[in-house]
């Protein structure tokens, strides 16, 4: 641990940090394996940004309708992007998992999450993963109508939750939030996995 460095809150990220989702799930198999097929429909039709604009609060109804009108030979693939949601839905990462009860059972350290979710989707996640009740508070993208890797989420996620940016470290799986909150001052880790992370850790927190 470095002595310089004073951590008294954890920022968790939760998909793909805390809990596997993954749109693979789904359809791999809807393009009967064909990965170059899978990978052209994620990068020209049901994208990241499209879907991270739901995550920002647009309404999931009329952003399936839009996308519909613009790719209509891709309507019934389209269409199961949210309506199998469920399924693209997979376990808790449990050697995350194993780490946030450490630190949620530490007087130590406050534990806060920071999501880019959408509003309609993430009471499923509620519903099913109780280590979720763990936190101390969530903030969710789809309810702020805002979302990483924009600086105005991660100052609210400090005001908040009380939190001193230089007392905070934050965990995510995407290279643009981490940098994103670094450039904020607070100290990050990309996650890569738990183990990465477990090891990672000690270099800033005393579990």
């Amino acid at each position: 641990m470095n002595k310089n460095i004073n951590i008294k809150n954890i920022i968790f990220d939760l998909g793909g940090v805390l809990i596997d989702w993954n749109p693979d799930k789904v359809f791999i198999k809807v393009f009967e394996g064909d990965k170059k097929k899978m990978e052209h429909f994620y990068s020209e039709i049901c994208t990241q940004d499209w879907n991270e604009n739901q995550d920002a609060g647009y309404p999931i109804a009329q952003a399936t309708e839009e996308r519909v009108a613009l790719f209509p030979e891709f309507e019934k693939e389209i269409r199961m992007y949210y309506d199998r949601w469920d399924e693209m839905l997979g376990d808790q990462i449990q050697g995350t998992v194993d780490i946030l009860e450490k630190f949620s059972k530490s007087p130590q350290y406050k534990v806060v999450a920071l999501t880019n979710w959408s509003h309609e989707t993430f009471p499923k996640a509620l519903k099913k993963f109780e280590f979720l009740q763990w936190f101390e508070g969530i903030l969710v993208s789809g309810i702020e109508k805002m979302r990483k890797p924009f600086p105005e989420i991660y100052e609210l996620t400090l005001n908040r939750f009380d939190l001193v940016a230089e007392e905070s470290l934050f965990i995510d799986d995407n290279k643009r939030n981490v940098e994103a909150a670094r450039a904020l001052g607070i100290h990050s880790i990309q996650f890569q996995s738990p183990e990465q992370l477990a090891h990672e850790l000690n270099q800033y927190t005393k579990l």
